[in-house]
C-alpha cells in the first residue's frame, strides 16, 4: 500500500542514518573502547593490566589512532563458526557463596583496599585512590571466573581517632561506630562490591596482632630502646605523630606531619620538626624521653630483597610503587618504632609496655588479616598459603612504603608462611578543580554529597576512572565532568545503544531479524573476536573496525549484528558502570550466559541475541548535564558548602538547592517507567506470583521512585523513611 511504502522510505532513510552513525562511531565504542593504559604492559601477568597505568577510560570514544588488525582466513572461519553456534554450552551461571575460600586448581586471587581511616568522611580521590579501583578489578576478575576474595574496612585506631573523637565530644569508639557506618553507606552507594567490609577494633585484630607481635619478639627481630618524644605539657601528654605538626626538615613544607610529609613524601622523627605545635592547643610541646620497641629492619634487610626481587620481577608493581620502595632501600633501612603512648589502639601485650599499644602502621595492614578471620574462620587458607594465592594491594602512594616494606618485614619476620603481596597497585593524587579537597573549608566533593548531586553513580565511577591519577597527579573539572557526560556517554555510548535496540522495536516488531552473514560481517565478526581476546589479555578492547558497516544497505544485517555489539559492550562495561551495563542487558533481556560465555576463558564474541530473540523495553541511558546545573554544583563545592551533610542547615537548604539540579528529559522517562513497573507490580501481585518475584519487582519500582525523585530536584529521603515504617 502506499502509507506502506511511506513507511518503508522512512525506515530505509533512518537506516542510512543509523550506517553513516556508524561511520561516525569508528574509533568510539568499539575502536577504543576501554582503553585502560597509557604505559606499555609489563612482559608477565596480562590478565592484570587493568590498573597497570594511566586508567585511559576516555579513550573509550576517541578517533582510530592504531591499524587494524590483519584477519587471516582461518581467524575469520573460526570466528564464523563460534558465532553461528551462539550460546549452545555457555558455562552456566553460578552465584557468588559464601565464604569464599581457595579452590585447588583456580586462580585463587586475595584482593585488598587500602583501609580507609575512619576519622573523616572520604572525599573523591580517597575513593578512586583504593576502594573504586580494586572494585573495577574485582569485577573484572570475578567475570573471567577467578575465585576472588575482596575484603575492606575501616582502619580505626591511633591518634587521628582520639583527635577527632576530642573535636565531637564523644569517645573513640562511638566515633568508629558513627564513621564506619557513613562510609560502608558511601561505598555501598558507588557500587563497591565487597565480599566483606569490617574494622580493625575486634578481638581477632588483637588476637592476630599480639600473636605477630609475640613471634617477632621469640626470633629477635624487635629491639627495645629510649627515644626523645615531643609532649605537650599543657594537654599532659606525649604526642603521637598525627598530634603534631610542623615545617618539614626536608623540604621546607610547612604543615608536615609528625611521621611523613604529605609534600615531599619522606618520613620524619616528630622531633625533627622545625617549629612544632600540639594540634591540639597549638602550644610547643618540649622534648622528653620515653622507653620504646623497634621493628629491626636493617636484620630483615636481606630477606626482604630477596623477596622483593621476586614479588616485582613476576608479578605486577605500578612504577611508582617500585621507585618508592626503592628509595627506601636505597637510603638504607633503620629500625622502626611499634608502640606508641596512647591509649585508644591495640594493646602491647609485654608487661614492661602494657601502658603503649601498636603504632597504627604495624597494627592497620594486620587489619586485613583480622577482617578475613571475622569473614571466615578458615581465614588461614587465604593469608597462609602462598603458594596458591594470589594477593593484590590497592593503595594510595603514601601508603606504599608500609605495605611494600613494614607489613612485609613483620611477615617475613613472623615466620608463619604467611602470603605477602604479588601485586601493588598505587595512584598518585586526584585533586579538586584548581585546589586540594578540603572538609574544614568545604572545597571538593565528599563521597556522602554526590548521591545529593542527581547524577548516577555510575556516572561519578565513569568520570573518576577517566581521571584516575595513575602516573602523575591529576583535578577533577565540573565543566570536564560534563563533557565527557554529554559526549562520549549521552551522544556516543548512549545513542549506539539506544538505536540498535529502537530499531528492532520499531522496526522488527520488537525482535531480532535474521542476519543473513557475507564476508565482511564474517570478518568483522572476526575483529570483534580478536577484540575481545586483547581486551581479556590487556583489559583493553580497542580498534574493532566497524567502517564495513556503511557500505551496508542490509538493514536486519545491521541490525541484528548492532543489537548484539551492544550485548558485547554490556559485558566489557561491567567493571566499570555496572548499573549501565545491567540496565543494558535487562533492556535487551540477554540471557544471563552472555557474560560468562564471551569473557571466560579466551573470549569470544557469539551471537547471544539470535534471530527471532525479542528484546524489552528501550530507554536512554544517559541524561545531559546542562551548563547551569554544572555551574550550580561548581558553587556548592567550590568552598561554600557546609561540611557535615546531615546538619540542620543542609536539610533546610536541600529542596531550594537540588530545584536547581532538576533533570527534566530524565524526570519524564522515569515518569513513564515507574507507571509501567507499578503496573508490573499489580499485575504480579494479581497472579499471586512467588513472593521472592514480587519483592525483586517492588524493590525495582522503589529504586526507580527514588531516581525520580532526584531527576525532579526532590529529596528521595522522606520516602526511603516513609518506606521503613511500613
Amino acid at each position: 500500500s502506499k502509507q506502506h511504502l511511506s513507511e518503508m522510505e522512512i525506515f530505509c532513510n533512518i537506516i542510512n542514518v543509523f550506517i553513516i552513525t556508524f561511520d561516525k562511531f569508528k574509533g568510539s565504542l568499539l575502536n577504543k573502547s576501554i582503553n585502560l593504559y597509557n604505559s606499555p604492559p609489563p612482559p608477565k601477568n596480562t590478565d592484570s593490566k587493568l590498573l597497570n597505568g594511566r586508567v585511559y577510560i576516555q579513550k573509550l570514544f576517541i578517533s582510530d589512532e592504531y591499524g587494524e588488525h590483519v584477519m587471516t582466513v582461518e581467524e575469520i572461519e573460526e570466528a564464523a563458526q563460534i558465532w553461528s553456534e551462539g550460546l549452545k554450552g555457555s558455562p552456566a551461571v553460578t552465584e557468588r557463596k559464601h565464604p569464599v575460600l581457595p579452590q585447588e586448581g583456580k586462580r585463587n586471587v586475595l584482593l585488598t583496599s587500602a583501609l580507609p581511616y575512619v576519622n573523616n568522611v572520604p572525599h573523591l580521590g580517597n575513593i578512586i585512590g583504593c576502594v573504586l579501583s580494586a572494585d573495577v578489578f574485582a569485577r573484572y576478575g570475578r567475570l573471567r571466573g577467578w575465585n576472588l576474595l575482596f575484603i575492606c574496612g575501616t582502619d580505626e585506631y591511633g591518634t587521628a581517632t582520639e583527635n577527632k573523637a576530642r573535636e565531637e565530644g564523644l569517645t573513640p569508639q562511638e566515633i568508629c561506630d558513627k564513621y564506619h557506618a557513613v562510609h560502608a553507606d558511601i561505598y555501598q552507594w558507588f557500587q563497591i562490591d565487597f565480599d566483606f567490609f569490617g574494622r580493625t577494633t575486634t578481638e581477632r585484630q588483637t588476637e592476630i596482632a599480639q600473636d605477630i607481635f609475640w613471634r617477632l619478639h621469640g626470633r629477635g627481630f624487635l629491639l627495645e630502646d629510649t627515644v626523645e618524644q615531643l609532649r605537650c605539657e599543657s594537654c599532659q601528654r606525649f604526642l603521637a605523630d598525627r598530634f603534631v605538626e610542623g615545617e618539614c626538615p626536608h623540604c621546607r613544607y610547612p604543615e608536615a606531619r609528625g611521621d611523613q610529609c604529605d609534600k615531599c613524601g619522606r618520613l620524619i622523627n616528630a622531633v625533627e620538626l622545625r617549629n612544632p605545635q600540639c594540634k591540639v592547643c597549638k602550644e610547643t610541646p618540649v622534648i622528653r624521653s620515653s622507653k620504646h620497641l623497634f621493628l629491626n629492619l636493617p636484620k630483615l634487610e636481606d630477606e626482604l630483597e630477596q623477596w622483593l626481587d621476586k614479588s616485582t620481577g613476576s608479578g605486577d608493581w605500578t612504577a611508582n610503587a617500585r621507585h618508592i620502595t626503592h628509595s627506601w632501600l636505597r637510603d638504607g633501612l633503620k629500625p622502626r618504632c611499634i608502640t606508641r603512648d596512647l591509649r585508644w589502639g591495640t594493646p602491647v601485650p609485654h608487661e614492661e609496655y602494657k601502658e603503649k599499644v601498636f603504632y597504627v602502621w604495624f597494627d592497620a595492614p594486620i587489619g586485613y588479616l583480622s577482617i578475613t578471620a571475622n569473614y571466615t574462620d578458615q581465614w588461614e587458607k587465604w593469608w597462609k598459603n602462598p603458594q596458591q594465592v594470589e594477593l593484590y594491594n590497592f593503595m594510595a602512594k603514601d601508603n606504599v612504603p608500609f605495605h611494600s616494606v613494614v607489613f612485609p618485614c613483620s611477615l617475613l619476620g613472623a615466620q608463619d608462611n604467611y602470603t605477602l603481596v604479588n601485586h601493588l597497585i598505587a595512584t598518585e593524587y586526584l585533586n579538586y578543580e584548581d585546589t586540594k579537597f578540603s572538609k574544614s573549608r568545604g572545597v571538593g566533593v565528599f563521597g556522602d554529597m554526590a548521591k545529593d548531586t542527581g547524577i548516577p553513580s555510575d556516572v561519578w565511577r565513569f568520570y573518576l576512572l577517566y581521571l584516575r591519577p595513575e602516573g602523575q597527579d591529576s583535578a577533577f573539572s565540573w565543566s570536564d565532568m560534563a563533557l565527557k557526560n554529554n559526549s562520549e556517554l549521552l551522544n556516543n555510548l548512549g545513542n549506539f545503544i539506544n538505536r540498535a535496540g529502537m530499531f528492532v522495536s520499531k522496526f522488527f516488531d520488537g525482535c531480532v531479524p535474521e542476519m543473513l552473514l557475507n564476508e565482511d560481517d564474517n570478518r568483522l565478526i572476526a575483529q570483534v573476536r580478536w577484540e575481545l581476546k586483547q581486551y581479556i589479555q590487556l583489559v583493553c578492547l580497542r580498534d574493532v573496525s566497524v567502517m564495513c558497516l556503511c557500505r551496508r544497505q542490509r538493514a536486519g544485517t545491521v541490525t541484528g549484528v548492532s543489537v548484539n555489539v551492544a550485548c558485547l559492550l554490556s559485558v566489557v562495561l561491567e567493571p566499570y558502570m555496572p548499573s549501565v551495563s545491567h540496565t543494558i542487558r535487562q533492556q535487551l533481556q540477554a540471557p544471563p550466559t552472555c557474560v560468562s560465555a564471551m569473557l571466560q576463558n579466551t573470549g569470544t564474541f557469539i551471537c547471544t541475541l539470535p534471530a527471532g530473540h525479542c528484546i524489552g523495553t528501550v530507554s536512554p541511558l544517559f541524561q545531559k548535564l546542562e551548563n547551569e546545573q554544572i555551574e550550580v554544583l561548581r558553587k556548592r563545592f567550590g568552598g561554600q558548602q557546609v561540611c557535615k551533610r546531615h546538619s540542620s542547615i543542609i536539610n533546610q537548604g536541600f529542596q531550594a538547592e537540588t530545584a536547581k539540579l532538576c533533570f527534566p528529559e530524565r524526570a519524564k522517562q522515569l515518569t513513564a517507567l515507574v507507571a509501567e513497573q507499578g503496573n508490573k507490580v499489580r499485575g504480579l501481585k494479581a497472579q499471586k506470583a512467588e513472593q521472592s518475584v514480587i519483592d525483586e519487582a517492588v524493590e525495582t519500582l522503589l529504586d526507580l521512585k527514588k531516581q525520580l525523585s532526584l531527576a525532579e530536584g526532590k529529596n528521595p529521603e522522606p520516602a526511603a523513611q516513609k518506606r521503613k515504617k511500613k
